[in-house]
């Protein structure tokens, strides 16, 4: 198998995507033949041509909007919004409009063919409006899927998996990995499973949970606990719409605590809500108090960002305080 980075394999399944259903198109700010501000579209316009990979102005909501009216219409439309701190502009076309078509229509109308791609995370020195991670607000929207892959492997799988998918998907990048992250992927077409996490590490004394990219860090946190005879069980939830309760109770029942850990802010952030759904089915079992490790409660900073950052160390000590109690 080659090696890719995250940002080739998301290109190499937008190429299969592409080649397989002509019915799928590729669009947004400067995706066409600049291939995107971190080159996830590079090549798609001259191998489709300018009627399939495309630039849109620069304007959130118009690019949702035409990407519902194409999905509407039978299209499978991959928007790109450039960064995900970006997408706010949108949220009115997301949220009523692509996460409802099917319900208020009775199923006459539906925009299952629609892909949101968007770059996500710190990691880049991005400051305030290049760095948020805004999977938290629309996780609240019946009618959408949210999907965050952790490395190139999971990239290509989930991506084709969504494109394809009968729903709408919102398709957060960690783009700190984008470079960074490689590994061996497939040549051939293939999908994973969306709705569905994985157990990437068994362990018997605490289940670690992540997505994106503080999974990475989560596993790092996990051999340093381990050094220290805690046997840590790392799970990574890839889908968080709808999210893989069954995995995440089954791993707490049997090691009795869990630690959650998000770069989005505390306050609203999933993990709470994976927090009271876990102490619901899990709590005559629980050990100790389920623990979140998570950025802050304040705009995302520029020359702080590690201090904002959930870092590994910040997990351990959730692991130590976990075990402790």
């Amino acid at each position: 198998m080659p090696t890719m980075n995250l940002l080739q394999a998301i290109n190499n399944a937008l190429d299969i995507a592409m080649e397989s259903d002509p019915r799928v198109l590729c669009f947004g700010e400067d995706v066409g033949g600049f291939g995107g501000v971190f080159r996830a579209t590079s090549h798609l316009q001259e191998k489709y041509g300018r009627e399939r990979c495309f630039n849109t102005p620069l304007v959130e909501q118009g690019i949702i909007g035409f990407a519902n009216g194409l999905a509407a219409q039978g299209h499978k439309p991959v928007a790109e919004i450039q960064f995900a701190d970006y997408i706010f502009p949108a949220f009115d076309q997301i949220v009523n409009e692509s996460a409802k078509f099917r319900y208020r229509s009775g199923s006459l109308f539906e925009v299952g063919g629609l892909t949101i791609r968007a770059p996500y995370g710190g990691g880049i020195s991005g400051g305030l409006y290049h760095s948020q991670s805004p999977e938290a607000y629309f996780a609240h929207t019946p009618g959408l899927k949210i999907v965050v892959p952790r490395n190139p492997h999971q990239a290509k799988g989930l991506l084709l998996a969504a494109i394809r998918d009968p729903d709408p998907v919102l398709f957060f990048e960690p783009k700190r990995l984008y470079r960074a992250s490689t590994g061996e992927v497939p040549e051939a077409d293939y999908q994973l499973p969306l709705g569905e996490a994985e157990v990437i590490k068994e362990g018997s004394d605490v289940t670690l949970l992540a997505w994106g990219a503080q999974v990475e860090v989560t596993e790092k946190a996990a051999e340093l606990a381990e050094k220290e005879g805690i046997s840590c069980e790392v799970i990574d939830l890839r889908s968080i719409l709808p999210w893989d309760v069954e995995t995440v109770a089954q791993s707490v029942l049997k090691t009795g605590r869990l630690v959650i850990s998000h770069e989005a802010p505390l306050t609203g952030g999933f993990a709470g809500e994976i927090a009271a759904t876990i102490a619901e089915r899990c709590f005559l079992y629980l050990e100790s108090p389920i623990q979140r490790v998570t950025g802050l409660d304040t705009p995302f900073p520029l020359t702080l960002e590690k201090e904002y950052l959930p870092n590994h160390l910040k997990i351990v000590e959730a692991i130590k305080a976990s075990i402790d109690f």
